[in-house]
């Protein structure tokens, strides 16, 4: 169901009459930020924590972050939640965000990438995301962790950026700006109609081409006030339910523990399969799945 925004009426003297103007309350804006989808970053170990440059590449996610966020404010008032999504989940420099934004930081959390992010939510934005895992030129593509080498949700094929619209989706929540590399632009349009940045082109899996920062952060400003004055054309993406979720994980070890619990159907050595009542459920079940079954 379509949200419609509520609206408050304010009034003020303006002698010699009382004058009214009807006032919408503050959009909502989720913003999920990956880091290997980052402009300026060519390199795995600039994503990497212990790796060279990776101080430069907090630098870019977070004024990437800033943009966007500077984008939305010029478009109005608005309540905006930043998940940090990459890795251990603190990388961004938070404290150089507005004071007025909410930040949550670490990665113990059921939701992962889209920890916060509900039904209340006007629209959500993803920067900085990747191709899924085996992209051929996907730069530094992957689905969650090395060990996830195929998701399907519904009999789609999915990144985590097409997992985390599936779940968007269910809330009613529609991705209305993206950022990445070329390749997960053109995976990700196939499941959703945003508005979108590359920021650069893979030459093999770890090598990029890459559009210098500042012109990525130009375009980001573009498309994310783009979206918001045409915000109504943008629809969540459907997800039909229950939800049904393959997974292929590169170890036939991971596929046994998997199995052990009761909902799971082992397909062959690296896949299964199983069945839940809606996408939270689903989300939650792949996370543990491919963070916490570690064998």
């Amino acid at each position: 169901m379509k949200k419609m925004r509520s609206a408050y009426i304010l009034c003020f003297f303006l002698l010699p009459s009382l004058v009214c103007i009807a006032q919408n309350n503050p959009l909502k804006i989720f913003i999920s930020v990956d880091m290997e989808g980052i402009g300026g970053i060519g390199t795995g170990k600039m994503v990497n924590s212990s790796g060279k440059d990776y101080n430069t590449g907090r630098m870019l996610m977070t004024n990437e972050v800033v943009s966007v966020i500077e984008a939305i404010k010029e478009h109005g008032p608005a309540e905006i939640l930043v998940n940090d999504s990459h890795g251990d989940m603190q990388n961004l420099l938070h404290l150089q965000l507005p004071i007025d934004v909410t930040y949550i930081q670490g990665n113990i959390k059921p939701l992962g990438m889209v920890q916060g992010l509900d039904e209340s939510f006007d629209a959500a934005i993803f920067i900085g995301y990747h191709s899924r895992a085996g992209t051929e030129k996907g730069f530094l593509a992957h689905t969650g962790s090395g060990a996830v080498k195929g998701l399907w949700v519904n009999g789609v094929e999915v990144g985590e950026g097409g997992m985390n619209a599936f779940y968007a989706g269910a809330m009613g929540v529609p991705v209305i700006v993206a950022s990445g590399d070329l390749s997960f632009k053109e995976q990700f349009e196939q499941l959703v109609k945003a508005n979108f940045v590359i920021t650069k082109e893979a030459i093999t899996s770890v090598v990029a081409k890459l559009i210098h920062p500042d012109k990525v952060n130009a375009e980001l400003k573009v498309a994310t006030k783009d979206a918001l004055q045409k915000l109504n054309q943008f629809k969540p993406l459907q997800v039909q339910e229950p939800v049904t979720v393959r997974m292929k994980f590169a170890s036939t070890t991971r596929g046994d523990v998997a199995e052990a619990i009761p909902m799971v159907k082992r397909i062959d050595g690296y896949t299964f399969e199983f069945k839940v009542d809606n996408m939270t459920q689903a989300y939650k079940m792949i996370r543990l799945m491919y963070k916490f079954i570690s064998w």
